[in-house]
This record gives C-alpha cells, structure tokens and sequence, in this order.
C-alpha cells in the first residue's frame, strides 16, 4: 500500500511553455501555449492555441514574457497552473 501512495507522488506534473497574454488579474497571468496537431484527414500540421490562467504570487511577470508553466492543485475554479519561471523577457519597444 505504501509503494501506491509512493508511486502516485513522484508523478511527475505537466509542463508548457508559453508567452503571457493578460496580465490584468491580481495574482494570476493568461498563458497562451501553441502546440502543433496533424489534422486527421488532411494530414496536414495545424497550429493549436490554448490560454491557461496561471497563478503568479508576486506579480512579477509582464505581457510578452515567455514562461514555463506547471500543473497545480485547483487554486480557483479556472486556475490550475502555477508559473515556474520566466524564460524570457523582450526587449522594451522604444
């Protein structure tokens, strides 16, 4: 029984990386995660975005930062990713 409980907690927990898009929540950024998707018929790549609301304690990053996000107990009824860290950050548009 010990080595179920064991197993189940060193699963490892999903990881995306993508670019925030909103950040105009308290504590919580817009991630958007574009993955590509062979279309079934067609045979042919697709672009596929998807917008995760991930928490961000210290509200530290900005629209356009590039993050890495991980999967989280639910914090709210759409909130279940945490913000790891930030990848990158863009030069400031002059």
């Amino acid at each position: 029984m010990s080595s179920a409980v064991e197993d189940r907690s060193v699963k490892s927990r999903r990881r995306f990386i993508g670019r925030v898009k909103s950040d105009k929540m308290d504590k919580t950024v817009v991630v958007e995660v574009v993955r590509f998707k062979m279309d079934a018929m067609y045979k042919k790549y697709v672009r596929v975005r998807t917008r995760y609301q991930a928490h961000d304690e210290k509200n530290q990053y900005k629209i356009g930062d590039r993050v890495e996000i991980a999967e989280h107990r639910p914090l709210s009824k759409r909130k279940r990713w945490n913000v790891v860290r930030l990848i990158e950050r863009p030069a400031e548009l002059s």
